[in-house]
């Protein structure tokens, strides 16, 4: 076994509250705003890191734990589900400690088949928020979807809707109406996604709100293996969805949630321009952040 100290230096990157931040294993690596993503050959193998991101940028600070807790919350609904994912294995293959220091990864990894990724984001509302709400307010209506009126901010949707979005290397992903996946991927492949959407979240809703959770809206990705579709990436997680305690639910103003609203409440009120660099957050803000994800996982999981 490689000395613990020198493997950290080499292989991950910690911030002063041992939030891992950045790992740099021997084997191909792309990197998205949480994830690396290791090309293995026939397999990926998936790092959930403790990077937050917030209005677009990737934080100098880390939430202690977050990467597990993503990780455990996606492994608890892919065998919940029942559907195909892209799921191989969570264990660690021993060969890899000969290689480097294994602790900073356990309960972090996930072993995926390869996949040709649908270039959408499949997004599926119950609740009346966030970016729907806003063209919501501008036109009555969310990619399309026509909507009663004078609704309000988080009031609970007559149906459940998909929204699909585009997926933006950079920026902010654009929402688009159901047309335009037709367009674009054919009418069979996108029913498939719209449907398989709306099936996976009204399963997820059912057992979350046995649990005292809504979960207001969420976003599946998916893509093909041996020309079947297959959920991939995480999946109904706080980093993916909008999850609302159901007993302090009250429509018409914002909701508190199991998420990183702290860490935006702070960000948009400690003078930080939005256009330059990220400040570091405080203690307070890291633990506060740290906690709802933590709730989320437990009460979701049961564990």
């Amino acid at each position: 076994m490689t000395d613990s100290s020198q493997t950290d230096q080499a292989f991950f990157q910690f911030d002063s509250n041992r939030a891992l931040l950045s790992t740099n294993l021997p084997f191909p690596k792309r990197s998205g705003k949480v994830r690396d993503v290791y090309d293995l050959g026939n397999s990926l193998m998936i790092v959930s890191t403790d990077r937050i991101s917030a209005f677009d940028y990737i934080l100098p600070s880390g939430i202690p734990e977050k990467g597990r807790l993503l990780t455990g919350m996606s492994e608890y609904w892919f065998q919940l589900l029942g559907v195909r994912h892209h799921l191989i294995s969570t264990a660690i293959p021993p060969s890899f400690e000969s290689q480097f220091d294994i602790e900073p990864l356990r309960g972090r990894v996930m072993f995926t088949e390869k996949a040709s990724v649908v270039p959408f984001e499949c997004v599926v509302r119950g609740y009346l928020e966030g970016s729907g709400l806003r063209e919501y307010q501008a036109t009555g209506e969310i990619c399309g979807n026509r909507l009663p009126e004078q609704l309000v901010q988080c009031d609970k949707l007559p149906d459940p809707i998909f929204t699909p979005a585009t997926k933006a290397e950079e920026g902010h992903d654009e929402n688009v109406s159901l047309d335009r996946m037709i367009q674009d991927l054919g009418p069979n492949l996108a029913e498939k996604l719209k449907s398989l959407s709306l099936r996976i979240y009204q399963t997820a809703c059912d057992h979350a709100s046995s649990r005292g959770i809504l979960i207001a809206d969420t976003k599946f990705e998916f893509g093909i293996v041996d020309e079947e579709v297959v959920l991939i990436d995480e999946v109904l997680t706080p980093d993916s969805s909008r999850f609302w305690s159901a007993e302090q639910y009250q429509p018409g103003q914002a909701q508190r949630s199991f998420d990183k609203q702290f860490v935006r409440e702070w960000l948009s009120q400690c003078g930080w321009d939005m256009n330059s660099d990220p400040p570091e957050l405080p203690d307070e803000i890291i633990e506060q952040t740290a906690a709802k994800y933590r709730e989320a996982f437990e009460r979701l999981a049961g564990s």
